[in-house]
């Protein structure tokens, strides 16, 4: 079981398309702009810029197998629409989109469209941290309740059914790595975890400062440091960063992240002027694709009070492509510094003991990898099933969004649909296994 087929459930813990096709493989920005500029939609914002893919040691042929593979899986009605991209080199190789935004209008889907990230938002967060590390605002050791009072109390649940004080303070380190001992309640069924959901503390109808408070009352899986367990550490960083910041969440990413590199569309609800770009989120219902989340009045059609740095954000391609280039280029992109070399260096640097690796995600072990600040990191290329590098880094979303940045290839590769439950196929590996053979 690989780290993509074993998260189902857990990223779900987050939060709770046959069809035309407008997009190929774009070798020049006006190929993008033309498609785009010939459809209703708004054009895609700045991206990166493009390039013929042999321009950059990639096999134009072999990326074109990328289309066909995608379309199979809208044409036999698992899937509405998927959007993928490629880039290398800090150039966009292969931009596409096959199916539609939503299995009931039929409305096809656009390369820039608007998605759900889930848990993609955890890379943003904890790079939120990391800027205010740098700026000595906070440190990696310290005490969570430096910045949230309620945990200077937390305690852990013990096999007898007890709840005795934890043995040390959970730190902000704890919190980017997911070993606080915290947990999410949706994807297993251990004591605290049953707690958590009879907590209701993840329904998202409180503020970051009563939903980090709440969080603090319920017990802890283990104790701080003992076991790497995915949980509600990153919601907890960012009530971190609304204290040490002295903004709002939604507001300090805003100006410290998305406004640097132009992330346009990036945000926690899609406002009314966007809509026609957002697509719909699917499952299937009695063998075919039923709508589950509508782009027209769906949760993320109006602010929330829970500005959930887990899985609150909706973003498109063309930015979340600038926030991953940032990233391989170790905290600049064009103009923009928003972190230094070694921040994301040690970002993407594995923090778990060996006793923690591989991390266990639910009842799976996923065999290639530990966990940076933010990010799992591949550890053992040879233990993976697919074709990877150590130090490759990534994360997903619930709703199957799926990224990984490569830093010894230069590559970046993307393939994201509005779907659940997470990792009912294995598209990912076959998108993956395509890119790489697409290297020459």
């Amino acid at each position: 079981m690989t780290f993509r087929t074993a998260i189902p459930i857990l990223l779900a813990a987050c939060l709770m398309y046959s069809a035309t096709f407008h997009s190929t493989t774009f070798n020049n920005a006006s190929a993008v702009m033309s498609t785009l500029n010939a459809s209703t939609q708004s054009p895609p914002s700045e991206g990166l810029p493009t390039a013929n893919p042999n321009a950059v040691g990639m096999s134009e042929t072999e990326l074109a197998r990328i289309r066909p593979t995608m379309q199979a899986y809208i044409d036999d009605g698992r899937l509405a629409g998927i959007m993928t991209m490629v880039a290398r080199r800090g150039h966009i190789v292969h931009w596409d989109a096959v199916g539609v935004q939503d299995a009931d209008t039929k409305t096809p889907l656009h390369p820039d469209d608007i998605f759900r990230i889930f848990s993609m938002t955890k890379p943003i967060t904890s790079t939120a941290v990391m800027m205010l590390v740098e700026e000595g605002k906070i440190r990696l050791d310290d005490p969570v309740e430096r910045f949230v009072p309620e945990f200077s109390d937390v305690s852990v649940w013990t096999d007898d059914g007890d709840r005795v004080p934890a043995d040390k303070s959970i730190t902000i380190k704890h919190l980017l790595t997911h070993t606080s001992g915290l947990t999410y309640g949706f994807f297993a069924d251990s004591p605290v975890d049953r707690i958590y959901n009879e907590s209701g503390v993840m329904s998202g109808t409180e503020d970051l400062e009563h939903f980090a408070a709440r969080v603090a009352e319920l017990p802890l899986i283990a104790n701080p440091g003992a076991r790497w367990n995915y949980s509600a550490s990153t919601d907890i960083l960012g009530r971190v960063v609304e204290v040490a910041s002295g903004q709002k969440f939604d507001q300090f990413l805003q100006e410290r992240i998305f406004t640097p590199l132009s992330m346009t569309d990036t945000a926690f609800y899609v406002s009314e002027d966007k809509r026609n770009r957002f697509t719909a989120n699917h499952a299937r219902m009695n063998n075919t694709l039923a709508v589950t989340d509508s782009p027209d009045t769906g949760r993320y059609t109006q602010p929330p009070v829970w500005l959930s740095g887990g899985g609150g954000l909706i973003s498109t391609a063309s930015d979340y492509i600038r926030f991953a280039q940032m990233l391989l280029q170790e905290g600049h992109l064009n103009d923009s510094r928003i972190l230094a070399e070694d921040t994301v260096r040690n970002m993407r640097t594995n923090h778990l003991p060996d006793d923690m690796v591989p991390i266990q995600l639910g009842t799976y072990l996923s065999p290639a990898y530990g966990f940076g600040l933010g990010f799992s990191v591949v550890v053992d290329q040879a233990g993976s099933p697919e074709p990877d590098n150590n130090g490759v880094f990534r994360w997903a979303g619930a709703a199957n969004t799926f990224f990984w940045i490569d830093p010894q290839e230069e590559l970046i590769g993307m393939v994201w649909m509005q779907m659940v439950p997470f990792a009912a196929y294995n598209i990912e590996r076959e998108f993956q296994t395509l890119v790489y053979n697409a290297i020459q």
